[in-house]
């Protein structure tokens, strides 16, 4: 089990305050990380720190918006200050759009590319530079089903989460000469209260599970395991890969 012990690590997830960025987060710190938590609402991370205070975990939190430049660096530099050098980074904010393309409006394009791709690129390039000079760090970019596939309604979310499958694959052949692995988590069709009014409808609900060799939708404990073997030596020779955790989504197309 040491090669899955992340004790003295820090790591910096962002918008974790609810959904998946919580659970990875919370899987990280049960695995003995130090866990910066992020959103943009101060009050969300504070409860979500109390509870995992109370579970054992060491958190700070750092309210902050990945689309504000200025703010990523600032929070990196006391991120580093408070909890130590960043040794994980999981990109997990994120956005989703639905609606006719030819109907979009533009600065909702724009909106959606700012969270899911701009914040990407100021996070992942402030925490990156110093991981270069470490010589040692792990990147989880949380990607998607839609980074495989489109779905009607979903283009700008689908090529949000097309090019961060293709910036993981790039920053992986820049810096693994660094002893930095950049890697991918794509999650499938997760119950949580951001996907239950999905599953409150009959028809949404029978085709998710109609869609998966496994027959339901997952839990989201099940993302617990991914994560942490991402971000632990257990991953040491793997880079550059996107691993989808589906229930078998993929693989039954």
């Amino acid at each position: 089990m040491e090669l899955f012990d992340l004790d003295g690590k820090t790591a910096l997830v962002t918008g974790s305050s609810r959904g998946l960025g919580r659970v990875f987060a919370r899987a990280l710190g049960e695995a003995g990380a130090r866990v910066a938590l992020n959103s943009r609402h101060e009050e969300d991370l504070l409860q979500t720190q109390q509870e995992f205070g109370e579970a054992g975990i060491q958190t700070m939190v750092f309210p902050f918006d990945v689309t504000d430049e200025e703010a990523v660096n600032g929070a990196v530099e006391a991120i580093e200050s408070g909890l130590g050098a960043i040794d994980i980074l999981v990109n997990n904010a994120g956005v989703n759009l639905r609606g006719p393309f030819e109907r979009l409006p533009t600065h909702k394009w724009k909106d959606l590319m700012a969270v899911n791709l701009d914040g990407v690129f100021y996070v992942t390039r402030a925490v990156g530079a110093r991981m270069v000079e470490r010589r040692r760090g792990k990147i989880i970019n949380v990607c998607s089903l839609m980074s495989e596939g489109g779905r009607p309604t979903t283009a700008p979310y689908a090529a949000s989460k097309g090019a961060l499958k293709m910036l993981t694959r790039a920053l992986a052949t820049e810096w693994g000469r660094h002893n930095i692995q950049v890697n991918g988590i794509g999650p499938g069709y997760f119950l949580s209260e951001m996907t239950q009014h999905m599953a409150d409808d009959p028809e949404w609900d029978r085709w998710v599970k109609r869609s998966a060799p496994a027959g339901r939708w997952g839990r989201l404990e099940e993302l617990k395991g991914v994560a942490v073997f991402l971000a632990s030596e257990a991953s040491s020779f793997v880079n550059g890969q996107l691993i989808y955790v589906d229930g078998g989504w993929l693989a039954s197309l």
